[in-house]
């Protein structure tokens, strides 16, 4: 499989609905590689089933995808064969240990037999659970499972790495340490996808998309957003100004 050039993902007035609902409403989006790009907005904006259809999980209703030069609708193997995915629940393994969850998406993943050791130990390594492989996943915190699966989505080491909600229910410290992850990701030249609610962790992004009811009401870097509103404003601000203007607009 040849990799593509940039941009890693390009959205074209990509819609989805649901039967009369529509959960995603004519985005445009284009994302370079590596670039930290979040998507921020309150449960049911939309988030989740936007990176569903770009890791093609779902077929758009209307419009286009590339992801990695590939269309989500008519390559998506390809598609699943260029990302890291890691969804809000975590796809781990409870009954298995540590090492064992890894050695299992290894083979899920395609990992060639002769990196599969090597990349275990790296990522027990990245992750800090060199000394818990042998733990039972079950066992783990919230933290340290949120690290693991994080692991086993990039261990065929994929160019782009969708993260959805991947810091919903642990705690702060925890969440502050897997950004510093997300950066060593970026840092390597990987572009990631996070979406979140948490306003504070769209100080983390190079660049983000703020959604509400499906669609994009703000685009930008975290700077260039609160720099639109003046002196001492924050992301908190920007969001329900967005939000008040796109309100203001459909009436």
């Amino acid at each position: 499989m040849q990799p593509h050039a940039s941009p890693a993902v390009s959205i074209v007035e990509m819609v989805k609905r649901f039967g009369d609902f529509v959960a995603v409403d004519h985005v445009n989006l284009t994302v370079e590689r590596g670039e930290i790009f979040g998507f921020l907005g309150p449960n049911g904006a939309g988030k989740s089933t936007l990176i569903r259809m770009l890791c093609g999980l779902l077929s758009p209703s209307e419009g286009r995808a590339t992801v990695h030069g590939f269309d989500v609708a008519s390559q998506s193997e390809q598609v699943k064969a260029s990302i890291g995915y890691m969804s809000q629940k975590f796809s781990l393994y409870d009954d298995l240990r540590v090492e064992e969850n890894i050695e299992f998406f290894s083979g899920v993943y395609g990992v060639p037999r002769a990196r599969r050791a090597q990349r275990r130990e790296e990522i027990l390594a990245m992750a800090g659970l060199t000394e818990r492989r042998k733990d039972m996943t079950l066992l783990l915190t919230g933290g340290w499972k949120q690290r693991l699966a994080l692991g086993c989505a990039i261990l065929h080491e994929p160019p782009i790495v969708f993260l959805d909600e991947p810091t919903s229910g642990v705690d702060p410290i925890a969440r502050r340490q897997f950004w510093d992850l997300i950066y060593g990701l970026a840092e390597q030249g990987q572009t990631v996808f996070v979406s979140t609610h948490y306003m504070e962790e769209a100080e983390y992004c190079h660049r983000l998309a703020l959604m509400d009811r499906g669609l994009v009401i703000a685009l930008g870097t975290p700077a260039e957003l609160k720099a639109e509103l003046g002196p001492g404003s924050t992301m908190d601000d920007v969001f329900i100004t967005a939000i008040e203007k796109q309100e203001a607009a459909t009436k």
